[in-house]
Parts: structure tokens; C-alpha cells; sequence
């Protein structure tokens, strides 16, 4: 019985220390703890969703999924340079009138304003790399004009595209000039890009490659020899800021599939507060009323059953610091709900302990009888939940839905082991051998005396 007591002080404390990392670790200047925040989802920390349909008209039908997931991988990447907190982009397909409409969502917490969020996404830049049409004039009478960006010489010539373009580049860096110190943009491409690249440059020795971005030519270079590794240098008057920027779009921004934007979102913080504060707000008064039951129906038991109700929301919260669960409305009513499921658990154990108190049993041993009997429904209820959980998490293709299910399943499993464990230790740590005088009515049921 004292090694009981001992593990119930234990779970009061690590609860009680983990129940201040929930509370504390919020605010800023904290040292470690500050680096556990919770992570909020668009609809209770504002910021911008948008809608983007993406087409895939050129594409093979076996192809646009994976197009697809390389488009959303792209989109992410890009978003990620700009240092976005927790960006959402996923795929989604609907059935249209002409067939299926694939699109793009996108949503950036904490970005309400909507142009700067398609400004973040940023227009795709077009990089081509363009031969001269043969028969052109002599490139002496070429003129040199400069721009914002760079220096680009002017010719009286046509250029014709080639079939090298910015979807083969594999990495855009920025370098500087040895001799010059001026930054320039380094290109490395893909196995196809690189085979490509040697063929351009094999058939036009002592002719102008031109590499064009957004149909501007931003270098022209004359070929002096065939280059067969697979690697370019665009060159010109570039700040170093302008050079980063440019291979930070080109790195990011060969997109597989064209994308349109159809439609936009804007939530602005002060509705994701109000939300938010709804959705707290709504979770004490459900625990109120949950622990109000509990202790008159079931007294001390129940009382108990509140602490181990505490300690289950304690544990849920810190799992959702830890594992960087983002928080949406949907997700906050399945924690609710599943603050219910918790209780499910105590309820059929307190009913089972009853019964065996009646059958005359010792308290002690209707105790650990009364947990080993309805451990079976308890452990078939909550698998039945948590098999629910999955099937709406696989099945769903709302984040929404998704983040319900997932921290219903995260609250559910959490719940067995407050409902089995902790409840257990601390109903045995009171150590009532007997039931008589006021543990006969602490130990009763109902609104019996």
C-alpha cells in the first residue's frame, strides 16, 4: 500500500509540473519551454486561404496525381523561403461537369492580408533558354540598354525556343564573380536538363545562347565550347539581394503544373481570437458540468475521477505541444468530445465497483475487481472508437475533418490510460479497508444516502 501511495504522489507531481508546461510555456523568453507553443490553425489565429485550380489538361490522366504532389511539394517549398509559420498546402479533387477540377489550397496562418499572401506564392518565373534564328546580322551591331535588375544587350536578331527550360533545373544558387565580386546565379539541371544542355551548346559554338526569364532576355553568352556538366551562370548588374531573391524563384519556382487562383479567404486575427475564446470557453463549462455529475452521482470515487479528468486534458495538451499538433476549431470539439469518451471509462468502472460492494466484498477488493471486469468493455469501446477515428482520417479530404479525427484517436488513447491507470492508483492510495460510518456514504451512488 505505501508503494501505491508513493506512485500516486509521484503522478500528482510530474501531472502538477506538466500541467505548468502547458500553462507557462506560451509566453515569450521562457528558455526551453518557449519552444513548445501551440500551433494554431488558420480559423483561430487568422490568416489567408486560398484557392488555386490547377491544369492539367497537357498531362497523361496516369500522371496528375503524382503532378499533383509535386506541384503541392513545390508550392511548399516556396512558401517555406519566406519563413511562413506552419503553412497548410494540400491537393484536392472534385467531379465537375467536364470532369474532375484538381486544385491547390493554401493557407498561411497569421498572413491576413490577401495580397501579400499571393505576393508570398509569388508569380512562377519562366526561364527558357533561346538559340538564334539562323541567318541573323552580324552581333557587332548590337546596343547594350541596362535595367532595374541587369545589364541586357539589345540585338537585332530572333531568337527560337528550345526545349530546355526552367522544369529541368535541379538547384539555383547564388555565387560571386572572382575577379569582379559581382554576385551572379549559378545552374545546376537534372540528368535530362544536363543531356539537354550539351546538345544546346554542342550545336551552337560561337553562337548566342540567350537565357530568358518572364520572355526578357537577362543574358545573352556566345558559346565558346560544347558544355556536357550539366551547369550555367546567369550574369549581370545584380544587388546581391536581387541575385538571392532570383535564385530563390528559380530554385522554387519551376512548377509542373500550371495554376490559377479562383478564389480567396481572408480571416482576420481578431475572428480566430473570438473562435478560439468560444472554443475554451465551451470546454470549461463542459468540464463543469462533466465534474459536477460526477461527484454527486459518485462521490468520492468521483471526485477522484475529476482529478484523473484533469490530469487526461493536462497529458492531451502537453501531446499537443510536443508533437506540433496543429489546433483548428473541428480539432478543439473532438479534444471536447473526447473529455466525454474520458468519462465513459470512469462511469463503467464506478458501476462495476458497485456491484461488487453490494456482492459484499472487501473495499479494496471490489476496487481492483471492479477495474479487471469492466477493463473488457472498456478496451472494446475505445477500439471500436479509435477504428472510427481511422477510417475518418484516411477517408476524410477536408483538414478539417482530418484534424478532428486525429486528436479524437490522440484522446481516446490518452483516456484509457487515465481511466485504467491513474484513477485505479489514486482510488488504492486512499487505502479504505472497510465501508462503514462516512465511507459508507462517500463510497455510496446516487442521491441515496
Amino acid at each position: 500500500m505505501n508503494k501505491i501511495r508513493i506512485y500516486a504522489v509521484l503522478l500528482l507531481v510530474i501531472s502538477a509540473l506538466l500541467g505548468a508546461f502547458v500553462s507557462y510555456s506560451q509566453k515569450p523568453d521562457q528558455g526551453f519551454i518557449s519552444n513548445f507553443p501551440f500551433k494554431l490553425g488558420l480559423d483561430l489565429s487568422g490568416g489567408t486561404h486560398l484557392v488555386y485550380q490547377a491544369d492539367v489538361s497537357e498531362i497523361d490522366p496516369i500522371n496528375v496525381d503524382g503532378s499533383m504532389e509535386s506541384l503541392k511539394g513545390v508550392i511548399e517549398s516556396r512558401i517555406n523561403a519566406f519563413g511562413v509559420a506552419e503553412p497548410l498546402v494540400q491537393t484536392q479533387k472534385s467531379s465537375g461537369p467536364d470532369g474532375d477540377i484538381n486544385k491547390l489550397i493554401v493557407e498561411l496562418p497569421g498572413v491576413t492580408n490577401v495580397e501579400e499572401a499571393v505576393e508570398l506564392i509569388g508569380k512562377t518565373p519562366i526561364l527558357e533558354f533561346k538559340i538564334e534564328v539562323p541567318g541573323v546580322p552580324d552581333l557587332s551591331t548590337a546596343t547594350s540598354t541596362s535595367s532595374g535588375t541587369s545589364s541586357v544587350t539589345s540585338f537585332d536578331v530572333k531568337y527560337e525556343a528550345t526545349a530546355l527550360t526552367g522544369r529541368y533545373l535541379e538547384n539555383a544558387q547564388i555565387e560571386f564573380d572572382q575577379n569582379t565580386y559581382q554576385p551572379m546565379i549559378a545552374l545546376t539541371f537534372d540528368e535530362e536538363g544536363k543531356k539537354l544542355f550539351s546538345e544546346i551548346t554542342t550545336q551552337n559554338v560561337g553562337k548566342t545562347v540567350a537565357i530568358f526569364l518572364d520572355g526578357q532576355p537577362i543574358s545573352t553568352p556566345i558559346v565558346q565550347e560544347p558544355i556536357t556538366d550539366g551547369k550555367a551562370v546567369i550574369s549581370g548588374v545584380f544587388t546581391p539581394a536581387e541575385a538571392r531573391d532570383l535564385a530563390r524563384d528559380l530554385r522554387y519556382g519551376a512548377l509542373p503544373v500550371p495554376i490559377e487562383l479562383i478564389g480567396t479567404q481572408s480571416i482576420g486575427a481578431s475572428l480566430g481570437s473570438d473562435a478560439l475564446a468560444a472554443s475554451i470557453q465551451a470546454g470549461i463549462y463542459g468540464l463543469i458540468i462533466i465534474a459536477l455529475f460526477l461527484i454527486i452521482w459518485y462521490r468520492l470515487p468521483g471526485l477522484l475521477a475529476v482529478v484523473s479528468l484533469t490530469i487526461y486534458i493536462i497529458l492531451t495538451l502537453v501531446a499537443f505541444k510536443v508533437f506540433g499538433i496543429v489546433l483548428t476549431s473541428a480539432g478543439l470539439a473532438g479534444f471536447i468530445i473526447s473529455i466525454g469518451m474520458a468519462v465513459d471509462g470512469n462511469i463503467l468502472i464506478f458501476e462495476r465497483i458497485k456491484e461488487e460492494l453490494e456482492a459484499g466484498r472487501e473495499v479494496e477488493d471490489a476496487i481492483k475487481e471492479g477495474f479487471g471486469r469492466a477493463w473488457l468493455s472498456i478496451r472494446d469501446s475505445n477500439t471500436s472508437s479509435i477504428i472510427t477515428g481511422l477510417i475518418l482520417f484516411y477517408t476524410a479530404t477536408s483538414p478539417l475533418i482530418k484534424g478532428f479525427a486525429l486528436i479524437f484517436i490522440l484522446g481516446v488513447i490518452i483516456s484509457i490510460f487515465t481511466s485504467i491507470t491513474v484513477t485505479r492508483t489514486l482510488l488504492l492510495a486512499l487505502g479504505i479497508k472497510r465501508k462503514d460510518g462516512m465511507m459508507k456514504f462517500l463510497l455510496g451512488h446516487g442521491l441515496k444516502r
